[in-house]
């Protein structure tokens, strides 16, 4: 879903940093959810379903940091 129209407005923040914001607390909230799936796992003993999750969540992580770095970036004026 895309709109042709910028709602930093209505937001106070231009929806290119609104974006970022959104994907990089996205990016944190998955891999913290993902820490209890993994303590799940491991209290079932299932390692193969806790190595996922991890590997999951390092990608979140991953994603995470990417974000704020462009979002850090753009709002020093890069």
């Amino acid at each position: 879903m895309t709109s042709s129209t910028e709602t930093g407005g209505a937001t106070g923040t231009p929806d290119k940093y609104y974006n970022l914001i959104w994907y990089v607390e996205a990016c944190l909230s998955n891999a913290l959810r993902l820490e209890s799936y993994i303590q799940d796992a491991e209290r079932d003993k299932d390692t193969e379903v806790a190595d996922l999750f991890r590997k999951a969540q390092a990608d979140s992580r991953k994603g995470a940091e990417l974000g704020k770095g462009l979002l850090r970036a753009r709002l020093n004026g890069g």
